[in-house]
């Protein structure tokens, strides 16, 4: 016997009408908006930079907030201007040597990376500044390093120097044993110890990279004890000669920011970058005589040169960047000639600086005379 089924007006299944299913597709489209935005919050890193107002300090910085970071920017404001923060980063002014201040920060704000580009880097006046020197690259380095242990921080990038390696040791290589000949080359060579003592005890890790004259738009040109692109550029301006110590035939590989910052911005995301260390910078070294030509031609004077008694220093100094290359699929560097011309055309644009001379000498013996006509 056959069986036939048999519909009956019974209440059906839920349909939507044509009204009711537009509200639901825009409630659905509202709904997947929101759970797009949440997504983004939840996955945007918080990044600490200290030295931000400074010069490497301020393009990593911006970097960062390129990358999609919150960028929290820490600076004492004793090196550094306010006006070279990026305007997007939330502002503290404050010194790393304040441990408790330091604190607070971490405990106010959910921090996932620290970019510690905060120091004094006046490599040779460090002789004479040597209580100053520690406190601040050393001790200074050791609060930020306590407090992203304490609060699991993924992972910590550090501005070392090629100051550690010292003299005699050309090109410089990671492999090589440092042996820094300054107590600010000491006291970065200190804090790399130390961020690998983090990593073997608490599991913190790290990217350490050694830059070398690096100079670039934002750079102080009014400090009178290093940057020497800065203080040749600033003697121009106010229309003095450029000074030289010795006879000018010491070479560095004067290295463009923009060789540098973005990659010690995005060292982060480079799984394979972690816990190792990298020179940065560029690789054709050049005398200090021929930097100074290339500046005047920048701004169209002939160069007028006084060269000053030598003073203690590393004569050559460049390194190898094969590693850096590797691991960052970094190739190729911004000529001398393209990156002077691009900085000097920023500071006609902002004129001669000012800054003061440094006033807490610890040691006067054997200062040179250059330095102890304008040291208070």
């Amino acid at each position: 016997m056959a069986h036939f089924v048999h519909f009956t007006q019974e209440k059906a299944p839920f349909i939507c009408r044509p009204d009711k299913q537009g509200e639901q597709e825009s409630g659905l489209t509202i709904i997947l908006f929101i759970l797009s935005i949440l997504s983004e919050i939840m996955k945007k890193k918080t990044s600490f930079v200290t030295g931000a107002a400074g010069f490497i300090g301020s393009h990593v910085a911006q970097h960062c907030l390129n990358m999609g970071h919150t960028v929290i920017a820490l600076d004492d404001l004793s090196g550094g201007f306010r006006d070279t923060v990026p305007e997007k980063a939330t502002f503290l002014k404050g010194s790393i040597t304040d441990h408790d201040f330091l604190e607070n920060i971490f405990e106010e704000y959910s921090i996932d990376y620290v970019y510690h580009l905060a120091a004094y880097a006046a490599e040779g006046l460090s002789h004479f500044i040597r209580r100053f020197n520690y406190t601040n690259n050393l001790i200074g380095s050791v609060n930020l390093i306590n407090a992203s242990v304490k609060h699991h921080v993924e992972c910590f990038v550090f501005t070392s120097s090629i100051a550690v390696y010292g003299a005699g040791q050309v090109p410089m290589t990671e492999d090589m044993t440092p042996a820094p000949e300054d107590p600010y080359g000491i006291a970065k060579f200190a804090v790399e110890m130390d961020l690998r003592a983090a990593h073997d005890m608490f599991g913190l890790d790290s990217v350490i990279f050694r830059p070398h004259n690096v100079y670039g738009e934002h750079q102080n040109i009014g400090d009178r004890y290093r940057n020497v692109v800065g203080i040749f550029m600033n003697q121009i301006l106010q229309g003095e000669p450029m000074t030289i110590f010795g006879n000018g035939e010491q070479s560095r590989a004067f290295s463009y920011i923009d060789d540098v910052a973005p990659i010690i911005a995005r060292s982060v995301e480079v799984q394979a970058a972690r816990n190792s260390i990298f020179n940065i910078g560029a690789d054709q070294p050049h005398t200090v005589n021929d930097l100074a030509h290339v500046v005047a031609k920048a701004f169209g004077v002939a160069p007028e040169i006084r060269y000053l008694q030598a003073r203690n220093e590393v004569v050559h100094a460049y390194a190898s960047h094969d590693k850096v290359a590797k691991i960052f699929q970094k190739n190729g560097a911004v000529s001398l000639e393209e990156g002077i011309t691009n900085m000097a055309r920023w500071v006609k644009a902002k004129g001669p600086r000012q800054s003061q001379p440094f006033e807490n000498v610890e040691i006067w013996e054997n200062m040179p005379p250059s330095w102890k006509a304008i040291t208070r």
